[in-house]
């Protein structure tokens, strides 16, 4: 016996927009690796000791320098990731380009907190991907 599905179930079709499992993915890591690179910044700002510093270092900023870029990437990624929780279809571009900047970013961080640096290129990386593999809102 032939089960025949009905024009009003939803079988078959993908969720789209704020709902997509994956944009949900994609917001909840922007909003963590922002509060992360937030308290990265504030770390690198007040001077404390927990990080490294290196001599010779080519992209050798002031540690206040550093801290500050942080601090701003991180405020502008959280901001992101809240919007893409709110559905705005922007946010997914942004997302992508502000996680790419992240990563750049961390990457030249790796001398100060190699650990901590690696965990948000992987966050990053993560974010560019489930932002690319998202349902397109139609």
């Amino acid at each position: 016996m032939a089960t025949h599905v009905g024009a009003g179930t939803a079988h078959g079709t993908r969720r789209s927009g704020a709902g997509s499992g994956w944009l949900v993915f994609a917001a909840v890591l922007m909003i963590f690796g922002g509060f992360m690179a937030i308290f990265a910044g504030i770390a690198a700002i007040a001077e404390d000791e927990v990080f490294v510093t290196t001599r010779n270092y080519i992209f050798g900023f002031d540690l206040t320098s550093w801290g500050w870029i942080h601090l701003a990437l991180g405020v502008v990624i959280a901001l992101a990731g809240f919007a893409l929780f709110g559905g705005a279809t922007w946010a997914r571009f942004v997302g992508v380009v502000l996680a790419g900047l992240a990563m750049l970013a961390n990457f030249l961080w790796l001398p100060y907190a190699p650990f901590w640096a690696i965990v948000l290129i992987t966050i990053s990386g993560f974010v560019i991907w489930a932002l690319c593999r998202a349902p397109s809102p139609t």
